[in-house]
């Protein structure tokens, strides 16, 4: 099993305690709410700390994953930190064992925060994984980022 471990910083024009709350602690509400592509969420196991899984349902389009099951390692409320891993769906389309996400946020100078994120995607075998593809995942990871910060800043009172 080979492993790819990738770091990134997206800087959100939100405090990182709303953030926080939206993202991660009202997450099962937040994102079907904001994220065109998320149909829903579900808590299948726990209560939402370490330890919960989460199936997560897209909406669906040609050759786009239809659900992802996360697993929540941590939820750490006074660093503002949250690890998953993605264990199952068709996202790792028979080519990895799973994808771990720990991640970050930290106050920017400007008010905002910065997401801080490390990415390792458990490989299976000798399966390379072309460098677009990362890359990809990155842009969307971007672009899903723009949609929280453009809601959280247009509904000052939520969160």
């Amino acid at each position: 099993m080979g492993v790819v471990t990738y770091e990134s910083e997206n800087a959100v024009a939100v405090a990182p305690s709303k953030l926080f709350k939206a993202y991660v602690l009202d997450g099962v509400n937040f994102f079907p709410t904001v994220i065109p592509a998320i149909k829903r969420i579900e808590i299948l196991e726990g209560d939402g700390g370490a330890g919960t899984i989460k199936k997560i349902t897209f909406a669906g389009a040609d050759n786009q994953a239809t659900y992802v099951k996360h697993e929540i390692e941590l939820v750490d409320r006074d660093t503002l930190s949250y690890n998953y891993s993605i264990i199952e769906g068709d996202v790792l389309r028979g080519a990895l064992e799973k994808i771990n996400s720990k991640n970050k946020i930290v106050a920017s100078a400007d008010g905002g925060s910065i997401w801080k994120t490390t990415t390792t995607y458990h490989i299976k075998g000798d399966i390379v994984i072309p460098e677009d593809k990362l890359n990809e995942a990155k842009e969307k990871a971007t672009a899903m980022f723009k949609v929280v910060e453009a809601y959280l800043l247009a509904n000052p009172d939520a969160y």
